[in-house]
């Protein structure tokens, strides 16, 4: 026999409470006291009363839905951001939608359509770009969007992302300062602005120090690709001396290389990434690395998307958060050198 749902009615009446009290107990953000909440959730309980966010999503025109789009979750750094944008929204009152899409401005395309139909109140980029057209669409839907770890030329968005071309000066400082002369770089997909901006900024250190890089390699991001560009480098005459490399989920690929050559990171080629993930801490790997600060990229990614979504007429803008260089074993570190020389 079907069973006929609970209502909000029922609920109010078990608690001697009005309808419009259990609709405030059960929205988030809304005021009740704390005899009324107490009241309201044991009737809710002994009925087996859920509220229907759907409906109240239509009467309110706010899903409290948050759409997230990622390109890929291989590298650590994702799984960790997404764990904290879950705890940090549902915090806030709001959840999560996560959808996956290939770097590619068709795959983008049909995952912000999606996003669109399910009438979410704000999206979050992740690792993906979006096309201008894109960026209209969602601007003439009314969703704010934030890129999150990842900036665009020219888009009406708000952007979040470690200070990338600072990270990679300091990368470069570091090295140039440990007596390194052969340096390669690695570097992360060039169809992304942390990609060029991580780049840009340690060749410019180099350049100013009168060092001409070994080689300059586009990794993609990707593990596979870097592996390749790992035995090409070492089988190309010349050895580097020490590579940096565009992210830790590349980086660790480059030590299994080097250590399947016989060669030892940190003392006979030093090995730096970016991120900081938890396995960049580990024995096995004990990488040096930039510290992208997430606990802050995130939290800054939440308040200005919601800010947004609670106020439209918010203004966009560029959020740049510096982030430390971890010294660890896989890179020869210089003398006398403190973290205040990065």
């Amino acid at each position: 026999m079907a069973v006929s749902k609970v209502t909000s009615i029922e609920v109010a009446k078990r608690a001697g409470v009005s309808q419009s009290a259990v609709s405030r107990v059960f929205t988030p953000g809304a005021s009740a006291s704390a005899k009324t909440v107490e009241k309201v959730r044991r009737a809710a309980e002994e009925l087996g009363y859920r509220p229907n966010v759907l409906a109240r999503a239509m009467v309110s025109g706010k899903s409290r839905i948050i759409g997230l789009v990622v390109a890929y979750l291989e590298n650590q750094f994702y799984p960790v951001a997404l764990e904290l944008l879950s705890n940090a929204l549902q915090a806030r009152g709001y959840h999560i939608l996560i959808f996956t899409a290939p770097n590619s401005e068709d795959g983008v395309e049909g995952v912000m359509q999606d996003l669109m139909d399910y009438q979410v109140d704000g999206i979050i980029a992740a690792s993906v770009s979006l096309s201008s057209d894109l960026a209209r669409r969602a601007q003439n839907s009314g969703i704010p969007v934030v890129l999150f770890n990842r900036g665009q030329d020219g888009a009406d968005f708000t952007i979040v992302t470690s200070d990338n071309l600072r990270g990679g000066a300091k990368v470069a400082e570091f090295l140039v300062a440990g007596g390194h002369r052969r340096i390669a770089h690695i570097a992360g997909w060039q169809g992304s602005t942390t990609g060029r901006d991580r780049k840009d900024g340690f060749l410019s250190v180099l350049d100013s120090a009168g060092i001409e890089p070994l080689a300059v390699v586009d990794g993609m991001y990707n593990r596979e690709t870097a592996s390749l560009r790992t035995r090409q480098l070492l089988e190309a005459g010349e050895r580097p001396d020490a590579i940096f490399v565009g992210n830790d989920h590349m980086a660790f690929a480059v030590i299994d290389e080097l250590r399947a050559f016989g060669i030892r990171p940190g003392s006979d080629i030093s090995v730096v990434g970016y991120d900081d993930v938890p396995l960049a801490g580990w024995g096995a790997y004990d990488l040096t690395t930039v510290r992208q600060p997430v606990n802050r990229m995130v939290q800054e990614t939440v308040d200005r998307l919601l800010a947004r979504v609670e106020r439209p007429e918010t203004p966009t803008g560029t959020v740049l958060i510096d982030g430390d260089l971890i010294l660890r074993g896989s890179a020869r570190i210089p003398e006398n050198w403190t973290h205040e020389g990065v």
